[in-house]
Formats: C-alpha cells, structure tokens, sequence
C-alpha cells in the first residue's frame, strides 16, 4: 500500500477580504442589486456597494424609498420575490 503525502493548506485571510472587495466583485454586486431594484418596481433602490461599506466583503442593498413600497414589501414580500427574478 502506498504511503499518502501528508498537504497542508496555510490559509491567508487578507487574501479572502482582498478579493471579495475587489473593483469586479463590487460591479457585479451594484449590477445584481441594479436587477432587484428594477425588477421590484418603483419605490425600490439600489445602495451600491461603494456606500455600504464592508471592509471584508462587498455588500449592495436594496431599499424602499416609498411608504408605499415599504407596504407593498410588507404585504407582497416583493423584494423577496425580486431577487427570485433577479436570479434567473
């Protein structure tokens, strides 16, 4: 029976940050809460990645802008609904 190399694997953390905070990670994020917004329909908005924040990660955000989207989110789930759409 052969003898197994033992592998180990030294993990860089700041690695990981640095990539998911790159430029091309940050635009597929604003792009994808972009489709939500639009996909949910007037009163929802896009908060790109850039103004949230996140010192290890991109974030985007969708976010209601109207009482009446803010009811109707309430009501219907409509964001969660748009990011189904989004998705496909």
């Amino acid at each position: 029976m052969a003898r197994r190399a033992k592998i180990r694997v030294k993990w860089r953390n700041g690695a990981f940050a640095d990539l998911r905070t790159e430029p091309a990670v940050m635009d597929e994020l604003d792009a994808y809460a972009e489709h939500i917004a639009a996909a949910a329909g007037d009163g929802f908005e896009a908060r790109m990645a850039e103004e949230t924040g996140g010192r290890v990660r991109g974030r985007a955000a969708v976010l209601t802008t109207t009482t009446e989207a803010m009811r109707d989110n309430a009501k219907n789930h409509t964001l969660l609904r748009a990011l189904g759409q989004a998705k496909g």
